[in-house]
């Protein structure tokens, strides 16, 4: 078949309407979550994490309506570099390098066997709303390098 009468599957990924990342799609509960009293109900039930680590924006929905990271309740990662990795095991970046200077994957393993388990609560906790395995892992791995 041809494929110029193909037609091409429709976008579904949104875009920070300030820096032009994909999105990571949150729910309602995790943006009440992390939002002072107020700014959460100026956009859509369900919206998107801005994953850009020095965009000011937080949260935006489809109409482009943001919540900055200034309006969050608390430093987010990786908005906030100090912020916990693992908001639900309180893993930082500086427990990660810790275990990199040590030569050893002590904390790091025991965080992602926690929030591996079903005492994790990353939809609501995790300010993407997403697990942070993967990412302590690409962290841990950045961090140690080369092998």
């Amino acid at each position: 078949m041809n494929k110029a009468f193909l037609r091409e599957p429709d976008s579904t990924e949104e875009h920070c309407p300030h820096c032009g990342a994909a999105g990571q799609r949150v729910q309602r509960a995790t943006i009440e979550v992390h939002c002072a009293a107020g700014p959460e109900h100026r956009i859509a039930g369900v919206a998107n994490f801005c994953p850009t680590a020095r965009c000011p924006v937080a949260y935006f929905d489809m109409f482009e309506r943001t919540i900055l990271v200034d309006a969050l309740r608390a430093g987010v990662y990786p908005k906030d570099p100090l912020a916990p990795i693992c908001v639900c095991f309180g893993l930082t970046t500086a427990d990660i390098d810790q275990d990199v200077a040590e030569g050893t994957n002590r904390r790091t393993k025991a965080c992602v066997l926690r929030a591996q388990s079903g005492e994790a609560r990353c939809e609501q906790l995790a300010a993407n709303g997403r697990s942070c395995v993967a990412e302590v892992q690409r962290y841990f791995l950045q961090r140690r390098g080369p092998s």
